[in-house]
């Protein structure tokens, strides 16, 4: 039987590989090429060389993007995973309502980005509007901290989750040790509990920073990048880029950002897991 599924093997692989090479090898090999093309149609596309990543590295909107990006990355990645982590160590107290505490906590998450844009846009509007200051479309900080804010409460509830499992999967004999040897709440938690959820900790920072990188329709719908395109991220950067420009040369040149924003961000992706691997404590 078993020898049989071996033989076999190929033919159940196929379905999914194929997939694969016609929903991403193709179009990612096809988009290299593009970046160095100018075009307004894939068929009409004519090789121009490196023309359209110097020009992307040229564009002030796409460096003020970049920069804007990271730093947006940086606090929504600490801020999401410290209150999420906070609220997985409070809901595997076995306290009362815990399960309704986690379905009200996770409920943001199965919300769309656009929707969620839109309905934030209205409520910090309303505040601002209420100690008279800008709107949001001719306020930079406050679209900063609006969309900081946005994805905390969209995104803590998942991450929460994957932390609740990691927790719940801590040996009570290794909790209960550290106890005896007299280590306090503090002194456990650091020594015991962080380090045995690091897989944990390793999957939500993975989570947290592609999706800060990849934000596109929160920011689209809360504040358009508004004003003057400052609080424009990389996706919609690239988006506007490819879109919202006439002329051919805007097409390759969109294209050559979404290939510089892939390789950065699979960089970063790539460092912060061999950061939190190492880190991690075989149980």
């Amino acid at each position: 039987m078993e020898k049989t599924l071996k033989r076999y093997f190929p033919l159940f692989v196929l379905p999914t590989l194929a997939a694969f090479i016609i929903g991403f090898i193709v179009p990612f090999g096809e988009g290299l090429y593009l970046s160095l093309c100018r075009f307004t149609t894939v068929g009409n596309a004519k090789f121009t060389g490196f023309s359209n990543f110097i020009a992307a590295f040229g564009d002030e909107s796409f460096a003020h993007s970049f920069w804007f990006t990271v730093s947006f990355a940086v606090v929504n990645t600490v801020l999401i995973n410290v209150a999420a982590f906070a609220v997985a160590l409070l809901l595997t107290r076995g306290i009362k309502g815990t399960n309704l505490f986690r379905t009200v906590f996770f409920m943001p998450n199965l919300i769309g980005g656009i929707v969620l844009g839109y309905i934030w846009n209205i409520l910090i509007n309303c505040l601002l509007s209420i100690v008279e200051q800008p709107l949001l479309q001719l306020n930079t900080t406050a679209g900063y901290w609006g969309m900081i804010v946005l994805t905390a409460w969209q995104q803590v509830g998942y991450m929460m989750i994957i932390y609740i499992a990691g927790l719940q999967n801590v040996s009570p004999d290794l909790i209960e040790a550290a106890q005896i040897d007299g280590a306090s709440s503090w002194k456990t938690l650091w020594s015991v509990k962080i380090p045995m959820v690091m897989p944990s900790i390793t999957i939500c920072l993975f989570l947290t920073i592609t999706n800060s990188f990849k934000l596109f329709d929160q920011n689209l719908a809360l504040t358009g990048g508004e004003p003057n395109h400052a609080t424009e991220m990389l996706a919609l950067n690239i988006y506007n880029t490819f879109y919202a420009r006439s002329g051919p040369q805007w097409k390759g040149i969109g294209q050559a950002k979404a290939v510089v924003f892939f390789v950065v961000v699979v960089i970063i992706s790539l460092v912060q897991l061999g950061a939190t691997r190492s880190k991690e404590v075989q149980q």
